[in-house]
């Protein structure tokens, strides 16, 4: 009120007391962005992942030899410093003569186990799919001179949506199912995963979902705590299996080229044979190498699941 006064009553320095007084005045700072809001609009590279996905259902419904899984599973989210954009997952449970995608906009699930109980067959997991990323897939899967084909028909197996219904609950992030190649090749599959490699810098996990460890007989002998014969020897050579693969994907001295040879050679490996009477579920680790190109991984999960000893395997 003084200072309209002093404009009304001296027009004459009206001017310059409006000019003085706003030079005194205090810079009226800018707010900043909130955190959420600047971490929204920065896209963090995803992880490269590979994880031991349980046996069936029982990570979900309970089963024995699967605690520490489940709490794995449950927890390994929180380990992220983002969450996802998307879930590329390549499952040990689908297989194709060249890799296929899957490319509607919802999947349905496959029940693809057998004698369990009947919730087991009623678990849902309604995230949402993505068109838009099944043609990048394709596209990047195309330059790198690879072939790749689109299925909007097909669902999501028990190796997609049993990890997922732990990790992320909410069902909120867009999910894409990516096939292995029915030849198993150890090397394609690297390659596939070095032609995705771009997707996780648009936030986009390349989850490989398999075992570590796949040989029924001796997961159901060791699954009783090793107190038969069948399942120490299960028990131990897991562990003798479990030590090379460790070493092949997390020892810092070995160069990305010694890890894919040591994996392309996998077959060589202590126990090998007998780990993996079939390699279905070890291959999406390939996938998992060539997309985490780059420094060593580190062991995300390093315990026992279904009595034997297995390792998942992260790169960042």
């Amino acid at each position: 009120m003084v200072l309209r006064g002093l404009l009304i009553t001296l027009p004459a320095l009206s001017i310059t007391c409006t000019i003085w007084f706003a030079s005194h005045l205090p810079e009226t700072p800018q707010p900043e962005p909130p955190a959420a809001q600047m971490a929204a609009s920065t896209v963090l590279r995803a992880p490269s992942v590979y994880l031991t996905h349980g046996g069936g259902p029982f990570p979900v419904i309970g089963g024995p030899g699967h605690a520490s899984l489940t709490a794995f599973l449950k927890a390994w989210p929180k380990s992220l410093a983002q969450q996802p954009k998307a879930l590329l997952v390549v499952s040990g449970h689908w297989e194709s003569d060249v890799p296929t995608v899957t490319s509607a906009p919802q999947s349905e699930l496959i029940y693809d186990y057998y004698g369990f109980p009947p919730e087991a067959y009623q678990l849902k997991y309604p995230a949402p799919g993505s068109p838009q990323l099944a043609d990048k897939v394709c596209s990047l899967l195309k330059a790198a001179g690879l072939e790749c084909r689109k299925d909007a028909k097909r669902g999501w197996d028990h190796g997609v949506f049993i990890p997922l219904m732990l990790a992320y609950p909410k069902a909120d992030i867009p999910v894409v199912q990516l096939s292995l190649v029915s030849s198993l090749d150890p090397t394609l599959h690297i390659r596939m995963g070095e032609a995705l490699a771009p997707l996780r810098d648009e936030g986009v996990a390349i989850v490989g979902s398999g075992s570590s460890f796949h040989n029924l007989p001796a997961l159901f002998a060791a699954m009783d705590g090793g107190a038969t014969r069948a399942g120490q020897e299960a028990v131990r050579r897991s562990k003798s299996f479990d030590e090379w693969l460790q070493h092949a994907c997390l020892d810092p001295s070995l160069t990305y080229e010694q890890r894919c040879e040591l994996l392309a050679a996998w077959r060589k490996a202590p126990e090998a044979a007998y780990a993996h009477p079939r390699e279905e579920h070890l291959i999406p680790l390939h996938v998992v190498l060539g997309a985490g190109k780059g420094a060593a991984g580190t062991a995300v999960f390093d315990g026992t699941a279904m009595g034997v000893k297995c390792t998942s395997v992260q790169y960042l």
